[in-house]
């Protein structure tokens, strides 16, 4: 079964993923970790539990998501997974840290590891993700999907009735309403979403009552 551990980062509180199960393989979603008590945090919460770090993952490429990254590639040599087309976005976290912050960020950006694309899968222990590609927010913004447990990870795309913002360089409203149209033909009712910032929810909250969603 797997595990959930949420991690509220940096000044747009930001939701940090550390996802593991019996086997104690692990993956972590958006390390938003920015301030040095955040990235201690979670590099000790992984140590503590004894897991085995087998992937960063990275929603899109938004600074928020990242901030963390080069911690867990230089404490657990792993290096950040992301879509190509949001590629652009993180190969110069300091610029968008002086447009969307004001002010100089001088940690080093780790390697791209590997560049997700639409339906590959991630595995971990004895668990996948299947990657859904859902750009609006970001050209490259993807969702993870666990069949077997009924949970995805959205991050900026889908929030608890609410959606990600499309006012953004390289952000597209259509492409975000088709996204949302994707996830609720795709998502069951059942499944539980754990957004990019904010409370988790439901497919079945959200079409209900998410007006993005209510056709």
């Amino acid at each position: 079964m797997i595990q959930v551990r949420t991690f509220q980062c940096n000044m747009l509180q930001e939701n940090c993923y550390v996802v593991y199960d019996e086997t104690r393989e692990a993956v972590v979603i958006d390390c938003g970790a920015y301030y040095d008590t955040e990235r201690a945090a979670i590099v000790q919460f992984i140590r503590d539990e004894k897991l085995i770090l087998r992937h960063v993952l990275c929603t899109h490429g938004h600074l928020d998501h990242c901030f963390g990254n080069d911690t867990l590639y230089e404490e657990l040599g792993v290096k950040p997974e992301i879509h190509q087309q949001d590629d652009f976005l993180v190969r110069d976290l300091a610029q968008q840290a002086a447009d969307f912050f004001g002010m100089p960020y001088s940690h080093p950006t780790p390697p791209v590891g590997h560049f997700l694309s639409e339906g590959e899968t991630v595995s971990f222990g004895s668990h996948q993700f299947v990657v859904i590609h859902t750009p609006g927010h970001t050209p490259g913004g993807v969702t993870f999907y666990c069949k077997d447990e009924q949970i995805a990870f959205t991050g900026d795309t889908l929030f608890r009735m609410s959606i990600g913002r499309t006012d953004f360089e390289g952000s597209s409203w259509s492409d975000m309403l088709k996204s949302l149209r994707r996830l609720s033909q795709v998502l069951p009712a059942d499944t539980t979403v754990y957004p990019g910032h904010g409370p988790k929810t439901t497919m079945r909250e959200e079409l209900a009552m998410n007006p993005y969603l209510r056709n």
